[in-house]
């Protein structure tokens, strides 16, 4: 329970936890968030979480990116076996979505609101025309994460 509450109240881990799961990674886990905006990203992913701006699991992502829905694609890094998501980035790729890897399933599902692991997420500014004015929470942080992924490939 004393892990339980550890990893809530530090949500996307510390130093330590970061580099202990860089070990677990998929080689295909480019371009990987660094610890500063893997943080950045788990926190936006809760936000959008609370607004109900975010998809989660790999259907839902996959169907989403087709349609031409805008947004950001977060996948989990240590997913496997590998051919559960190694679609996804070709697909984003396609259809002008950026993505981007973090760590952890396991803090991917905890940031997102689900007990499970998640694989992967997409956050939706503004899934609702009449949720526009809740995505104000994380619209901010949501655009510097976007800039910043044409950097990390």
């Amino acid at each position: 329970m004393a892990k339980d509450k550890k990893s809530r109240k530090s949500l996307g881990g510390d130093e330590e936890d970061y580099e202990a799961r860089l070990g677990s990674l998929m080689p295909i886990a480019k371009p990987l968030a660094p610890k500063k905006l893997n943080k950045k990203v788990l926190k936006t992913v809760k936000k959008a979480s609370k607004s109900k701006h975010i998809l989660r699991g790999v259907k839902e992502v996959v169907k989403a990116v087709r349609k031409g829905e805008k947004g950001l694609v977060i996948l989990a890094g240590d997913i496997s076996p590998i051919d559960v998501i190694s679609h996804i980035p070709v697909l984003c790729e396609d259809n002008e979505v950026p993505y981007v890897y973090t760590v952890s399933k396991e803090l991917l599902g905890e940031a997102s609101s689900t007990k499970r692991p998640t694989s992967c997420v997409m956050i939706v500014p503004g899934g609702k025309k009449k949720d526009m004015d809740k995505a104000e929470d994380y619209k901010g942080v949501y655009d510097e994460i976007v800039a910043e992924i044409p950097q990390l490939a």
